[in-house]
């Protein structure tokens, strides 16, 4: 299987794959789309099991990008990158300026910026090498910095609209609530969630997560073979893609799924499986913008934190909006999301067609 046989190309605009020898760096750069802008998407470092997975995650990942800036009215394309290797034995500072330099290569076709795998810290390294990259540590006043506390911001607000469209519910006091993975953005998700008075259930692979979020805040750890299947109002996925699926769904307790995690679909039809369950899904896309929202302010700059707050809270308002549609229409909420997603693509393409013909 090659690149454009995948069952995740999307008409990419470029695919590129990058290798440093004297590093050890083996990454893929996918471009879907840069009829928007640029574009944006994080770098995830992750020990996949053969190239093809990692073809595979990638052009999901960049598409879903270009439909995640599209749905949060930003100046961006989509685009991602994936580092192939264990984090934890394969990084280095070298490898991270040969990830600079790939990124470099690209001319400002492609702006990076943290995901699974990758810190802060690593994107600092990184940006010795080139200045197309957002999410580094914060200076003074500026924006920007760490996502993950806003990528959880906006799960939270849409995670209130997706209780407040399902379980006719203004406020999460006693809510039950599972979240399936505690890495950064979990993290910060729970505590947001304890703040409002939910009842937390929690699973990550990581044992000490797990007891660091039951410790501050009064959450129930379970294995992660259970968390799908919790008895609770909301599950959130917030680990890794292609958690909702045939095999599952029919398990899920849960009457509203509204999470972090990247790509929780397996495939477009298990929306219209969730629906037919009566489970409300809030689109992955539309509901963790809040951190390419941070990160793109932080890159394109004019906005102050205030800024980003603000625009962060219109995540509710959209996930609103798409819900009433997808009601209306009587069509799965991704149907209807990324229906919406193509038409403002569409939108901008006709509009910088009749720039060229002019």
């Amino acid at each position: 299987m090659t690149v454009q046989t995948s069952p995740f190309f999307a008409d990419h605009e470029q695919v590129v794959f990058f290798s440093d020898s004297a590093t050890g760096l083996r990454a893929i750069i996918a471009i879907h789309s840069t009829v928007l802008g640029p574009a944006a998407g994080g770098c995830r470092m992750w020990n996949y099991a053969d190239e093809q997975s990692a073809i595979d995650d990638v052009l999901r990942l960049s598409r879903g990008m270009s439909y995640k800036n599209a749905m949060a009215d930003l100046p961006l394309g989509g685009g991602k990158a994936v580092i192939l290797g264990d984090p934890r034995r394969h990084k280095s500072e070298a490898l991270l300026e040969a990830f600079g330099r790939a990124v470099d290569s690209l001319a400002g076709r492609y702006v990076t910026a943290e995901d699974v795998g990758i810190t802060v810290a690593d994107m600092t390294v990184a940006a010795r090498r080139t200045r197309y990259i957002s999410g580094l540590g914060k200076t003074g006043a500026s924006v920007g910095g760490d996502p993950s506390p806003k990528t959880a911001q906006g799960v939270f607000v849409g995670l209130q609209a997706a209780v407040a469209a399902r379980l006719d519910r203004s406020d999460l006091e006693g809510l039950g609530v599972a979240v399936q993975g505690l890495g950064n953005v979990g993290y910060h998700l729970c505590r947001n969630l304890h703040q409002a008075g939910a009842r937390l259930v929690v699973a990550d692979v990581d044992e000490g997560r797990v007891a660091r979020v039951c410790d501050e805040f009064g959450a129930t750890g379970v294995s992660v073979d259970e968390i799908l299947f919790a008895d609770v109002d909301v599950l959130a996925p917030c680990a890794l893609g292609g958690v909702l699926n045939a095999r599952t769904i029919p398990q899920i307790r849960a009457s509203v799924v509204a999470g972090a995690a990247n790509n929780q679909l397996a495939e477009d039809a298990d929306g219209a499986r969730l629906q037919a369950r009566g489970i409300l899904y809030a689109p992955d896309y539309v509901i963790n913008a809040g951190g390419i929202i941070s990160v793109a302010a932080e890159y394109l700059g004019g906005k102050s934190e205030s800024d980003v707050e603000r625009d962060i809270t219109r995540i509710h308002d959209r996930l609103v909006d798409l819900f009433a549609r997808a009601k209306s229409e009587g069509k799965p909420t991704n149907v209807v999301a990324d229906a919406m997603a193509e038409e403002r693509m569409r939108r901008a393409a006709d509009r910088a067609g009749r720039v060229r013909a002019a």
